[in-house]
């Protein structure tokens, strides 16, 4: 049997993670299997076409542009650089990442091999993004800003835009909701692949700071580069891909309603007393 580079790494790590009788050697990390699919996936060279392909599965949630929900039930994806992509990926795939609805989707057998990701990464790289994402309530921005500046701008940037070379997320443009989500899950240890010094800085914050920082974040606006135009919606979706997509748009179908009873049978009436006895017969 043939078997492909991802399908050896995959059946490599897994044999090192069965127990071997009398050898207590614990086996690779899922932090370790993370990080080696996303050495692997680096050193590919992406298909965009592919890449497209695959994002099909994607854009059930995350929408076709890649822009997710304003209320924060789905990030913006759309413009966020490639490395993070990959990692965070890489990290749901391995249990790095707690993220029970998305982990299905992440799996080999549905997403693929470190080519998939690597070239669905790029795609979702390349989508522009948009700048009406969901805000907070901005009553206490000046209180925001400087807590940005004291604790989010030394890794994310001035204006929001993240690391590559580190994979550190852009957060530009994202939603509201979603970053106080994420906040919580990196505060609590839910995140089980945030950065300590991060999960340090943000230990104490009080729910007041908390929301001020993060409704300053969520107004940073996106590169001017990376923001699609008025109108733009993602020509790889066409329209008749998007109502198969939206269950609002499907066809009503009759109610699937049970047969009905049958007709009770008809019964003849029971017989009543006997007759009484006439003369006949009488003397």
């Amino acid at each position: 049997m043939k078997f492909s580079p991802s399908r050896t790494l995959v059946a490599a790590f897994c044999l090192a993670a069965l127990p071997v009788q009398g050898d207590d050697t614990p086996g690779p990390s899922p932090a370790e299997i993370a990080g080696a699919e996303y050495a692997e996936v680096m050193a590919l060279e992406p298909n965009l076409d592919n890449g497209r392909q695959i994002y099909l599965t994607c854009a059930v949630c995350h929408s076709p542009e890649g822009w997710g929900t304003p209320d924060g039930s789905y990030p913006q994806i759309a413009g966020q650089l490639r490395t993070v992509i990959i990692k965070q990926l890489a990290d749901v795939r391995a249990r790095n990442r707690d993220n029970p609805l998305m982990y299905p989707f992440s799996v080999p057998r549905i997403l693929g091999g470190p080519q998939n990701i690597a070239d669905v990464a790029a795609y979702v790289a390349s989508l522009p993004m948009t700048a009406d994402n969901g805000k907070g309530p901005g009553v206490d921005l000046d209180l925001g800003a400087k807590l940005y500046q004291e604790h989010c701008h030394d890794c994310h940037g001035d204006a929001g835009v993240g690391n590559e070379d580190e994979h550190l997320p852009q957060i530009a443009g994202q939603h509201f909701n979603y970053l106080m989500r994420q906040f919580d899950a990196i505060r609590s240890g839910r995140r089980k692949n945030s950065d300590p010094e991060m999960v340090r800085q943000i230990k104490h914050f009080t729910l007041r700071e908390q929301t001020a920082v993060l409704d300053y974040t969520s107004r940073l606006p996106p590169p001017y580069d990376k923001v699609a135009a008025a109108g733009w919606t993602n020509p790889h979706f066409p329209s008749f891909v998007r109502q198969s997509m939206n269950p609002e748009t499907q066809p009503e179908f009759p109610a699937m309603l049970p047969p009905p009873l049958p007709a009770p049978l008809e019964m003849a009436p029971p017989p009543g007393p006997p007759a009484a006895a006439t003369g006949a017969g009488e003397r």
